[in-house]
């Protein structure tokens, strides 16, 4: 029986990382695979933050055998200096603090991936050790935790004519059950970053097994994305669509290349964020498809002005895409960044597509009535497998063997001699 004494005394306030370490799955997901996971995209997207602010172009990862994990960057380093307010080194606040960062104020960062100043120290969090060594202004300085508490205060340890972060962590064993990191799952992520930051050179390699190792660096940027996706399928225009426009700070960039597959392959991002679940810049990508093709169709007479518009679901029939938007305050729905909530940024993308698509269209005709007749056979397919789903209810329906009870027809083979008075349904 529950304890009936619920006064002052049973409300707890969970201090510091304390309750990153009661509640994981708020911040990372969960304590499964995924959150495991997210543990490394943490540290490498706020490498990537570095990148995007222009000072960083390398950023490698390495899996240890103990399952331990570095993430080594040539950026600007961690400000170590000691923070005006808290008495501690910057280096320690952002580490030890939740919603500690450089990225609510636009001065440091004008667009970046880590927002809500959680990202590092939820890492330290759930970390049975984590070690931090920074490389800034001529000097290396380390510090390591445990479980979240730095073992001893940021010290000076020698000097450097580069500059960078490395932090190495090794998962709570507390936390997770499984610890063991996926080389393949890594370096999916990997490889999307370095296609989403054009000349950044993102690497990883395992230690476990000497032959997994990859180097990813690409100067098409998502154009090159698309070709990668597409690499084993017939297109049907040869050379990738690439849209490009900002509009109050919001940079969009949308590529594309139909196929003769029936497969719809779009991925979208948001600030280097893969929005598995979508967002405001897929539903304006998904819309504006929709009716800049129809447009086309109607005008260039593929479809007649009587006849039922082409669904969103036809035109993306062999579609691949990627859509990627930066966006200067993004509105993510929770820590993990899945889906964008942006309601500016569906129109910014909407007015792009129909712009710059249907430009497209008017200067590459033949590549254009390739899509909009691969969207009308789609639009067919569609339709007559509709008809025929129906035309079989409708003959289940009325198939005798399928009638219950009293509405089922009587089956007499010799009626006569068994004194079956009933005729078939058929014969009624």
């Amino acid at each position: 029986m529950l304890d009936q004494d619920y006064g002052a005394s049973q409300i707890k306030v969970l201090e510091g990382l304390e309750a990153v370490r009661k509640r994981p799955g708020m911040y990372i997901g969960d304590t499964a695979e995924r959150g495991l996971h997210h543990l490394v995209f943490e540290i490498v997207d706020n490498s990537v933050d570095e990148a995007l602010a222009g000072h960083c172009n390398r950023v490698h990862v390495t899996l240890h055998i103990d399952n331990s994990v570095t993430v080594t960057d040539n950026g600007r380093g961690i400000p170590t200096e000691i923070h005006p307010t808290e008495g501690i080194s910057a280096a320690e606040v952002v580490l030890t603090k939740l919603h500690a960062g450089g990225k609510f104020e636009k001065g440091a960062y004008r667009v970046s991936g880590g927002l809500h100043g959680v990202g590092i120290s939820v890492v330290n969090a759930l970390s049975e050790t984590l070690d931090v060594e920074i490389k800034r202004e001529g000097k290396v300085f380390f510090q390591r935790y445990h479980r979240g508490d730095p073992e001893e205060p940021l010290r000076e340890v020698g000097i450097s004519a580069e500059s960078g972060t490395r932090v190495t962590f090794k998962p709570d064993v507390e936390i997770f059950g499984e610890r063991e990191y996926s080389f393949d799952l890594l370096s999916q992520r990997l490889r999307e970053l370095a296609f989403l930051n054009p000349g950044l050179q993102i690497s990883i390699n395992d230690e476990r097994d000497a032959t997994k190792t990859h180097d990813f660096h690409y100067e098409g940027g998502i154009i090159s994305f698309v070709e990668h996706l597409g690499v084993a399928k017939t297109p049907l225009h040869p050379k990738v669509i690439y849209l490009r426009g900002e509009k109050d700070g919001t940079e969009t960039e949308v590529a594309l290349q139909w196929n003769e597959g029936y497969i719809e392959n779009i991925y979208s991002f948001a600030n280097n964020i893969n929005t598995i679940e979508g967002g405001t810049h897929l539903i304006g990508l998904k819309s504006a498809l929709t009716r800049t093709v129809n447009s086309y169709a109607l005008a260039n007479n593929l479809l007649k002005k009587d006849q039922e518009g082409l669904q969103g679901e036809d035109i993306r029939e062999g579609l691949t895409a990627i859509i990627s938007v930066k966006v200067p305050e993004p509105q993510f729905e929770g820590q993990t960044k899945t889906k964008l909530g942006n309601s500016e940024v569906k129109g910014f993308v909407e007015a792009l597509l129909n712009e710059k698509l249907g430009t497209y269209f008017e200067e590459h005709p033949a590549e254009a009535k390739r899509i909009g007749q691969k969207s009308i056979e789609a639009s067919r397919a569609r339709e007559a497998a509709r008809k025929a789903k129906e035309l079989a209810r409708r003959k289940g329906a009325l198939d005798s063997g399928s009638l219950p009870g009293k509405l089922a027809s009587i089956k007499c083979s010799r009626p006569k001699k068994s004194g079956c008075s009933f005729l078939p349904l058929a014969q009624a």
